[in-house]
């Protein structure tokens, strides 16, 4: 039992593996598959799929994801053999740390497999989104001259140099410019839509943009600014998931960030 490399024909099978309140796996393991950056692995058992996952190098830091087992093949081990064997391809292969977010279900797994819990995400919901939204000046369409800037502010903000993940997804995104000085950003088309700010100002106002047209949210529980702003506008609570780290801790801004990107890359 273990794990091998995921080829193009097991990506008409994935689906089976859907677990029941996640989003669509299959466009995320598509993503993995033509990703130079990412290894998704699986494990068989009696010529079926039984467990899958995927690890994703960003050089110095990495992110395990997707880490799932199939019903009829719980309880046998698989998930803590595909965390282990991704984090040690990670860690060879230059990533000083491994992070990933755990639901409830998977916490004892990767707590076992020596990860300590770095912070938690509050999930948000409300009934429809923020429908009246007038963008201020401040907010403008997304120019190639401030692409390196919002790999800069990206990273101070992350901790984690991400240009491999950022690089096809700047196309649509939004900028808050103050005096001409980039001060946050928001990409749609990077998961869930993320945003990141400097300041509490430039992260409400483009939070504005985002809940005009979505009426969920996720952001870690230090951004004090954007939680009070999204319990103000009728968002509620409705879980909590874990964020969690093997190796070397580094600094970000959990403050600053003010949407996720999604359950693979915090």
């Amino acid at each position: 039992m273990n794990p091998e490399v995921i080829i193009k024909s097991d990506l008409r099978n994935i689906h089976e593996l859907q677990p029941d309140d996640w989003p669509d796996i299959v466009p995320s393991f598509k993503f993995y598959f033509k990703s130079s950056f990412c290894k998704p692995m699986k494990i068989e058992i009696e010529n079926k799929i039984a467990g899958i996952g995927a690890g994703n190098s960003l050089g110095k830091t990495g992110w395990l994801s997707h880490i799932i087992t199939r019903p009829e093949f719980r309880n046998r081990g698989i998930a803590g053999l595909i965390v282990n064997h991704l984090r040690n391809l990670l860690i060879k292969t230059g990533s000083e740390t491994v992070s990933l977010i755990a639901t409830e279900s998977g916490y004892p797994v990767y707590k076992k497999a020596g990860f300590s819990l770095q912070s938690e995400y509050v999930f948000f919901e409300r009934k429809e989104p923020l429908i009246s939204f007038n963008k201020p000046q401040n907010i403008v369409h997304f120019s190639d001259k401030y692409k390196y800037d919002i790999l800069a502010l990206d990273k101070k903000i992350s901790g984690e140099d991400r240009s491999r993940l950022l690089a096809e997804k700047f196309k649509n995104s939004y900028l808050y410019l103050e005096d001409g000085k980039l001060t946050g950003y928001y990409i749609p088309r990077l998961g869930e839509g993320f945003i990141a700010a400097d300041n509490p100002h430039a992260g409400i106002e483009l939070t504005k943009l985002r809940c005009s047209v979505s009426n969920r949210c996720v952001l870690p529980g230090e951004n004090h600014e954007g939680i009070a702003f999204l319990r103000s506008h009728g968002y509620a609570e409705i879980k909590k998931g874990r964020r969690m780290i093997y190796g070397k801790e580094f600094v970000w801004h959990p403050e600053k960030i003010f949407s996720r990107v999604a359950g693979n890359f915090g």
